[in-house]
């Protein structure tokens, strides 16, 4: 099975040459003739109509426009005149219309809003761009509201309605909870165009505190949140069971299941409405419905079908979405809300209108004096726009008369135009929902006829195929084209060719006797010129032996053939497809000249191979099919590498390349894979020999490529799956004659070591690169763009030459020539290198500083002129020091910092400065050489942070209802110090934490002596410092008040009973033989007979017949053991009650599950202080905690 196909590269010109011919303008866009013709303004580039500003950036309102002389621009502000000049904020960027209104430096953008039109001038006219509305955007906070709880019934709707803000533009909407997640979204719930969330019908999963609107407001990057409101879902049942210890039986709720209802719609309200869009856009129609179940929604439309392809339903179909709206999609559509009690529905009657939109948009036109033309406006909207004519941005009614030109609705008619008539013409087509604006210009020119097509242009093509040979040309008035075959042939017509407006000549069905040189001549009344192109006709490819179908057993190889014919002139290449995919990437897959060759065949080998013939103007294809069947299964064979080749015999010996074929010697059952050639230099390594080439194992021939200057040997190695036989005996020596060097050194660089020179370095030749003996550079250059000529030096066989008594860091032309005793190589790239820099004259200006918080800054500064940078800018440094603390008043040893902006940076950020400091800083360019002066030192400070913690905190003096507590402020006080707060709380015999009591302390305080306290009592105590800007970290305590002698005793009896060793050991003793006893008795009963109870518990050991802890005998007091800490490991106080600060890192989270601590109304935190962790102080000392051993040993106490 085999299949054929060619693709001609000249059907591909054709398509291109015609869209050319089609969209082509009056004046060809070539450079040079741009440049020589004089021709009106053009905008090529202004600002959207509607353009809306960040207010916190720079305002720039584009206007960019061509033409010859250069334009000049001016600015209208709401229909007056914008004197630019008498406005320091606003510049207007060099060659350019463009304003720039710098608003970051204490500048407002409301000053700025406003309707702003360009105008771009010169002597041939005056072109306008569009009115373009400036606003800047804006995002407002939320009103502050009271959001009331909802309360309702399980089964009924419900919306909650977000009313986000009103900003500019519109902001996104969406909801998510107090962890950021959004809420999840279904057919009962989901959110409306509006923004606001409905719910078909609510259920008990819906209650929760945290339902949060969120506004994005993109154009700023702003998230305005609104505050959250509360769901809370009852059942009757629910309801039933929370009155049900005050009311009687009959004052019940009856206990009815929800009650189903038929769907009515939430939005919209009412049976019709109406909605009306532009033409163009996306047309949104929305329905949500309430109803249990939940209802589903269909979408119809009366009359007619949605559109296809541009119809989408979203939001779980409660949205219709038509994409590209058109008048035909006016009418009425019905959403229909269904659910199995019945339904409702909502007829929405749209009416599509349309802003103005080009039906044919005015064109420029270039005109010869004399001639005749027409400007043509057509557009069209709904409703039909208004028509309207400006002449260089004045209304045509109020312009100077032009006796050539008529005015006739849609169209300016010109007749017998003159110089004089040359103008730009702009058309206004409005209506109540917009405004078009084009700008076409007049252009009366009287030029001889030009010819752009580049002299003696070749085309190449295969033949059958048809030939579009170009004749592109300009004059004025237009040129008449001819064509002529030959240097003295007669001019073409006929049937054969086909003559294009643009003056391409095509030759439909070109044949090899095509082939030749055709001339164009263009004339008109002001001259003639002519240009010669050149056609040549190939031969097409073609494959003459096609793949063919096989079937190959696994394991075994397989190949397929595929030779071609093409034209001698044309290089094809051959490319292998696997299944229209790439080859596998597998050393088994190998490609020869005329064929492909798999080794090893597997079943994913399976499939159709095509081979691809392509050259640079056509492309041929064949395929083939291969099956992989299951191989015959064969005896066992003893693998060896193979033989090695033997009787090599060099023939065809040229002056680079020589053959080389031998024979295979015996590849041992393995086959051979591929032949390694190597080669000896007798003349330069006598001995040494290396890699060549390699070819497949089904080949003894190979054409070598040779070196000049070279006595090659070569020899053969050939390759098995297992291994490289023994090189073969070495050929006989051929000695190839001298010649030029073919190539250039590579990587020539020019580089300065210092200010005043110019190394010159390179990659010298290699090996048999030099060609032959004398081996030397010719090193040139010279200054770029001063006109200078080049100075050469020729040098030995070196790598670098250097240029002495250059100017700085200027820019020079470089080029490196290899040459021998023979003679030069070919010509050498030419590269750009650079003389030494030196360092950079001039410091970054205007050096300013923005505090982005206490330990943040960012640096803004001037760049330096590039000139005076005198070398390769790699960017700014920034060196910044702590001059003083504020808070301590002292200076300190300075210690400077260095931050490096790689780059032509203008700002950067400085981290890790200490709050409430003073710095200093400096900005230095930094070039290739080194630094530049430093700007004048910028002085600022940052402001107050919070403190660290208090560098310790002492208990000491402990009574029965007192302790007295010392402390030391923070080391790092990052501010002014106003207040510091302790707080403490009580921890009973069970771990758990009592109320939380919080006192408030002068900041000059140093101890305080707290009275009244519990006697025996383990106290917890929590102390940090403040700052006018917050709280700081906080340090944790313990101390226990002294214990009341009479159960001091008690607790010792306690203590000298649970935790002696014979009461632990005796209480062990008593279970194991109680255990030991009922087992006995067990197994008298089902057995009868008697077992050893040793034996028996060896062999099923109960896990849970373990003896008791030490550690759990003790009850009734504080204990250190692992499982009952009260406090996390490392938390222990030291004997002198002091807490280090590295220590002092607890916190109330440590003492909660997770996050889900509260406070009470009075502040105190909710939670349990657990035996393995500590919980947050619980309310009224209860817990909540599962018994432990220790706990249940206490129950008995």
């Amino acid at each position: 099975m085999m299949t054929k196909k060619t693709i001609s590269a000249s059907r591909a010109s054709l398509i291109l040459f015609l869209c050319q011919m089609i969209t082509a303008l009056e004046v060809p866009l070539d450079p040079i003739l741009l440049k020589e013709l004089s021709q009106p303004p053009t905008i090529t580039q202004q600002s959207p109509k509607d353009y809306i500003v960040d207010p916190r950036e720079n305002i720039v309102i584009q206007c960019e426009a061509k033409g010859k002389p250069p334009p000049s621009f001016s600015w209208t502000r709401n229909g007056t005149h914008f004197d630019i000049d008498k406005d320091a904020r606003v510049t207007v960027k060099p060659n350019s219309g463009t304003l720039v209104i710098n608003i970051m430096n204490g500048g407002k953008a409301e000053a700025y809003e406003g309707v702003y039109q360009c105008t771009a001038r010169n002597e041939r006219g005056a072109a306008i761009s569009n009115n373009i509305v400036i606003r800047p955007s804006r995002s407002p906070l939320w009103t502050k509201e009271k959001v009331e709880p909802k309360y309702v019934r399980e089964g009924d709707p419900l919306v909650l309605h977000c009313s986000p803000p009103v900003g500019l533009p519109p902001p996104i909407i969406f909801w998510m909870d107090n962890s950021f997640q959004r809420l999840p979204q279904n057919e009962r719930v989901s959110q409306g165009l509006n923004g606001d969330l409905y719910f078909s019908n609510v259920k008990p999963e819906d209650t929760r505190e945290d339902y949060i609107c969120y506004a994005r407001f993109n154009h700023t990057q702003t998230i305005q949140q609104k505050q959250p409101i509360s769901v809370k879902v009852f059942s009757m049942d629910s309801l039933n069971e929370t009155i049900s210890a005050n009311l009687s039986d009959t004052d019940f709720y009856g206990a009815k299941p929800l009650t189903e209802r038929r769907p009515t719609l939430l939005t919209p309200v009412g049976s019709t409405s109406n909605k009306v869009e532009l033409r163009g856009n996306v047309l949104l129609l929305e329905c949500i419905a309430e109803g249990l179940p939940t209802p589903v929604i269909r979408w119809i439309k009366e009359g007619g079908e949605l559109p296809i392809n541009r119809t989408f339903f979203e939001n779980f179909k409660k949205t219709l979405k038509i994409i590209e709206v058109s008048e035909a999609d006016s009418g009425k559509y019905k959403c229909v809300a269904r659910n199995l009690l019945g339904s409702t529905h909502h007829t929405i009657t749209v009416t599509v209108k349309a802003a103005p939109y080009w039906i044919t948009a005015p064109r420029n036109l270039v005109l010869s004096p004399g001639e005749d033309g027409t400007l043509i406006c057509r557009a069209n909207g709904n409703p039909k726009p208004n028509i309207s004519w400006l002449t260089n941005g004045v209304p045509i009614a109020i312009a100077p008369e032009d006796p050539s030109r008529k005015v006739d609705g849609d169209t300016i008619i010109f007749s017998d135009v003159q110089e004089r008539s040359s103008a730009v013409y702009q058309c206004n087509a409005s209506n109540e929902y917009g405004y078009l604006l084009a700008n076409a210009f007049v252009n009366v020119l009287a030029e001889p006829p030009r010819i752009l097509t580049p002299a003696n242009k070749l085309y190449q093509i295969i033949a059958n195929n048809p030939a579009l040979l170009d004749c592109a040309f300009f004059g004025s008035p237009v040129p008449e084209i001819e064509w002529f075959k030959g240097v003295k042939g007669s001019i073409l017509h006929g049937d054969l060719y086909v003559f294009h407006d643009n003056g391409t000549l095509e030759i439909p069905v070109a044949q090899k006797d095509s082939t030749g040189t055709y001339t164009c001549v263009a004339r008109n009344k002001l001259g003639k010129v002519q240009n010669e192109v050149h056609l040549e006709v190939k031969d097409p490819t073609m494959i003459i032996k096609q793949p063919e179908y096989k079937i190959i057993q696994k394991g075994g190889q397989v190949s397929f053939e595929c030779t071609i014919k093409h034209d001698r002139t044309l290089m094809p290449t051959i490319t292998w497809l696997k299944d229209n995919g790439e080859l596998p990437v597998d050393e088994r897959f190998i490609i020869h000249k005329d064929s492909l060759a798999i080794m090893n065949v597997t079943d994913k080998d399976d499939g159709t191979y095509t081979c691809v013939a392509n050259t640079t103007l056509d492309s041929v294809s064949a395929s083939a099919i291969l099956t992989v069947v299951a191989a015959t299964p064969t005896p066992a064979i003893i693998y060896d590498r193979p033989d090695p080749p033997f009787d090599l015999e060099l023939t065809d010996q040229l002056e680079r390349s020589i053959q080389l074929s031998w024979i295979p010697g015996y590849d041992n059952n393995s086959p051979i894979t591929n032949f390694v050639i190597e080669y000896e230099d007798a003349m330069r390594e006598p001995g040494v020999w290396h890699y060549q080439t390699e070819v497949h194992g089904t080949q003894t021939t190979v054409q070598l490529k040779l070196s000049p200057y070279v006595n090659y040997s070569f020899r053969v190695i050939a390759v098995n799956e297992i291994g490289r036989s023994q090189p073969s005996e070495a050929s006989e020596q051929y000695l190839t004659k001298a010649a030029k060097p073919d190539e250039n050194p590579s990587g020539v660089q020019g580089i300065g070591s210092e200010p005043d020179n110019l190394v010159i370095i390179w990659e010298p030749l290699k090996g048999f690169q030099s060609n032959g003996p004398g081996l030397q550079y010719k090193v040139s250059w010279r200054q770029k763009d001063v006109g200078d000529e080049w100075t050469s030096v020729i040098v030995a066989n070196v790598s670098k030459y250097i240029v002495s008594g250059t100017p700085t860091f200027v820019p020079y032309e470089i080029k490196v020539q290899a040459l021998n005793d023979l003679g030069y190589a070919p010509e050498p790239a030419e590269v750009i290198g650079h003389s030494g820099e030196d360092l950079p004259m001039v410091a970054p200006g205007n050096v300013q500083v923005h505090i982005v918080n206490s330990t943040l800054a960012k640096v803004h500064w001037d760049p330096v002129p590039l000139k005076t940078v005198r070398g390769h800018l790699q960017g700014y440094r920034i060196y910044y020091w702590k001059v003083q603390s504020l808070s301590k008043r002292r200076r300190r040893h300075v210690e400077k910092k260095i931050l490096t902006f790689s780059g032509n940076k203008t700002h950067g950020m400085l981290p890790g400065l200490e709050p409430y400091s003073s710095y200093k800083l400096n900005v230095r360019v930094v070039n290739g050489k080194g630094e530049g002066p430093a700007s004048p030192d910028k002085l600022f400070k940052t402001p107050e942070g919070v403190p660290s913690s208090p560098s310790f905190l002492k208990i000491s003096n402990p009574t029965l209802d007192s302790l007295t507590l010392e402390w030391g402020p923070p080391t790092h006080p990052n501010g002014v110090l106003i207040a510091y707060t302790i707080k403490f709380q009580p921890i009973n015999s069970t771990h758990e934490l009592g109320p939380l009591i919080e006192i408030r302390i002068p900041a000059n305080e140093t101890s305080l002596i707290l009275s009244n306290l519990n006697y025996s009592t383990r106290y917890k105590f929590y102390f940090y410092a403040q700052t006018s800007v917050g709280s700081g970290s906080q340090i944790t305590e313990e101390a226990v008040t002294i214990m009341d002698e009479g159960k001091l005793a008690m607790a010792s009896r306690q203590v000298d009973i649970a935790t002696q060793g014979w009461f632990i050991g005796l209480m062990c003793a008593v279970a194991l033989l109680i255990l030991i006893l009922l087992i006995v008795c067990f197994i008298r009963r089902n057995k009868g007979g008697k077992y050893p109870v040793k034996e028996k518990e060896d062999a099923h050991a109960d896990p849970e017949i373990q003896p008791m802890k030490e550690d759990d005998g003790t009850f009734g007091e504080y204990s250190d053991a692992e499982d009952h800490k009260p406090l996390k490991k490392g938390s222990r106080t030291p004997s002198d009650r002091t807490v280090k600060k590295e220590d002092s890192d607890d916190s109330l989270v440590d003492y909660g599950e997770g996050v889900n601590g509260q406070f009470n109304e009075d502040g105190s935190f909710i939670g349990q202080y657990s035996g393995k962790k500590e919980k947050e102080p619980a309310e009224g000392n209860e817990s909540s905690e599962a018994p432990s051993p220790v706990n249940a040993m206490n129950s008995f106490v």
